[in-house]
């Protein structure tokens, strides 16, 4: 389905003003909802230090105890506090969700407006980005920690690879529409330089359907860390990350539930609110899909 973005009207969405803030509620409570959680979700991250305590500490007289007063979410197999390992390991998927979204976005956006607006790059950037779609996640996560060891950078650049031509044909198709426009070729027959014309003109209709795509890509990013976590070519076992928990605590769900349970739910959280994120910044740019559904 074919998104018609209204990017006019949103190119000066920077003089937003705080007054407005309870129309846009009204009118778009996803944004609020998703936007919201996920910023509640990072606080709880940032402070996790202040309140959580040691997610490394490890009691071998407390392995598996249940939930109670003093251990919320009780202790993982190897006597680990399983609260503060759930709220490190938003830390991680956090991180890697957004690092993701920006990395993709902004290397997205130079490559589609070099491959729109220059035709001689055109053929040669987009037969390397369908180079780059054949290339599977996990694959292509497991050679590159083969070669470096486990990380957090080398996760996120395997990630972000094969994420990228999407983005690039997205902005691509966007710069090609735009291009053509009258006011696009007023401004060059008026002698405006070419740097000058793709930042007023041409880059202010990317960012609408940049936002909303971004979105997708950092809800998708989250599930793929721990999907690679879970199957022990993530992040290094000793760093708490929702993935790893998952899959230390898998043979202990009948005896301990709630080490599968907390870390499955908060994952299952982050990944909605960013989705109801998503959405809402579709519905808000194109008001045409909303009324669609």
């Amino acid at each position: 389905m074919t998104l018609h973005f209204a990017s006019v009207e949103y190119a000066s969405a920077g003089r937003f003003r705080l007054s407005e803030l309870p129309r846009l509620a009204r009118r778009h409570p996803l944004i609020l909802v998703g936007g919201g959680l996920l910023a509640l979700l990072v606080v709880l991250a940032l402070a996790a230090p202040i309140y959580a305590g040691d997610p490394l500490q490890m009691d071998p007289f407390k392995r598996l105890q249940p939930p109670s007063a003093e251990l919320w979410f009780g202790t993982d197999n190897l006597g680990r506090d399983v609260f503060a390992r759930t709220v490190f390991g938003a830390r991680i998927s956090l991180f890697v969700g957004l690092t993701v979204a920006v990395g993709t976005a902004l290397g997205g956006l130079l490559i589609g407006v070099i491959a729109g607006y220059l035709r001689g790059f055109d053929n040669i950037v987009m037969r390397a980005m369908d180079g780059l779609m054949s290339i599977p996640t996990v694959l292509l996560a497991i050679a590159l920690i083969s070669l470096t060891g486990p990380g957090t950078g080398i996760l996120i650049v395997a990630i972000v690879i094969p994420e990228l031509p999407g983005i690039t044909r997205l902005v691509r198709s966007v710069v090609l529409s735009v291009r053509e426009r009258p006011y696009v070729e007023a401004a060059l027959c008026g002698g405006a330089r070419l740097p000058r014309v793709l930042w007023r003109h041409i880059l202010p209709s990317t960012i609408p359907p940049l936002m909303v795509q971004s979105a997708n890509i950092c809800a998708g990013a989250i599930l793929t860390e721990a999907a690679l976590s879970f199957l022990g070519v993530g992040v290094p076992p000793e760093i708490p990350s929702w993935g790893n928990m998952i899959s230390s605590s898998r043979l202990y769900l009948a005896i301990a539930p709630m080490t599968v349970f907390a870390p499955a739910i908060c994952l299952a959280v982050t990944v909605l609110a960013v989705n109801l994120l998503g959405d809402g910044l579709r519905d808000m740019f194109d008001p045409r899909s909303k009324r669609r559904r």
